[in-house]
């Protein structure tokens, strides 16, 4: 596997790691644009601990995440009171005033004779974690998709439990929700931090994989983008953000023709799929059928 595939490989997997994040706040039919901030949180405080504070790579990524989760915790609480449009503005905001604080942000340490950590709009050079542990490019990718099959494999688990479906009955009706005794501030919050969280952790790979983060990586284009493939692929299962991720990533990077209007192919892709298929590809009545079938195909096998 070449240079080329691994990179692309690698970067389907970290994003689709915001990709998650924001599905899961889609879910409590909420629509968040800041989601960003959280991945470039949890990116410079991983690059921190483990380029200036020599800690290894998963104590960086457990700070990374957890400092996600407490800002995307205390921003929900703030902003979840107010619905609809106005949360997403909220998020929207938070995001460009974390990016514009990067460019301010410095905080550098002198390590083997040169200086390392953020400086503002210069960037965050020097995260070589995995240069100095001798983990090769295919080794590393291999570690985002056991980190990513983790998380999916625990929404899933989660979207199975009484939380899951608290979740998806705030997102269908938060009114009714409430009228049954659900505290949908709380579970918000709750649901908020858990996104912050997965959000961190995809920043915090992203850093490493990269080995140089600036500012301007965690623009508003990849909140709309982390929203658009839970939008494509489908709100239905956990795994729908990740179709989206492979169809813009995936499939619409590898089509040379297009690589010149590959945004407009896929704004257009976003307004479709709205059209036609509002919620995703794999929403919950296709999910369901799919399901039914695979259980009729088993019984069917094991008869």
């Amino acid at each position: 596997m070449d240079a080329y595939h691994v990179t692309v490989l690698s970067n389907i997997g970290m994003i689709s790691l915001i990709a998650l994040s924001a599905y899961l706040l889609l879910v409590c039919g909420e629509i968040s644009f800041g989601q960003q901030a959280y991945f470039g949180i949890g990116a410079y405080i991983s690059g921190i601990a483990t380029a200036m504070w020599g800690w290894p790579l998963w104590s960086g990524m457990l700070a990374g995440g957890l400092i996600g989760a407490s800002a995307a915790a205390f921003v929900g609480a703030l902003t979840l009171r107010i619905n609809g449009f106005y949360f997403s503005i909220a998020t929207l905001a938070f995001a460009e005033m974390m990016r514009l604080l990067l460019y301010v942000f410095r905080y550098q340490v002198e390590i083997g004779g040169e200086l390392v950590g953020p400086d503002g709009e210069n960037g965050f050079h020097g995260i070589r974690w995995i240069f100095e542990n001798d983990i090769s490019t295919v080794e590393f990718m291999w570690i985002i998709y056991g980190v990513l099959a983790s998380v999916v494999a625990g929404m899933m688990f989660m979207e199975r439990s009484r939380l899951g479906r608290i979740f998806r009955m705030i997102g269908q009706d938060d009114m009714l929700a409430r009228m049954q005794g659900v505290n949908v501030l709380l579970y918000k919050v709750l649901a908020a931090l858990i996104a912050g969280f997965i959000a961190g952790v995809g920043g915090s790979l992203y850093a490493h994989s990269f080995t140089y983060i600036e500012p301007q990586f965690f623009n508003v284009m990849l909140g709309v983008h982390g929203l658009a493939y839970g939008l494509i692929g489908g709100l239905g299962v956990a795994f729908g953000p990740l179709v989206g991720v492979a169809i813009d990533i995936g499939f619409l990077e590898a089509i040379r023709w297009i690589q010149g209007y590959r945004m407009i192919a896929f704004g257009g892709l976003v307004a479709v799929m709205l059209i036609f298929w509002p919620r995703g590809i794999f929403d919950e009545k296709r999910w369901y059928s799919i399901r039914r079938c695979l259980r009729r195909m088993c019984g069917a096998e094991t008869s």
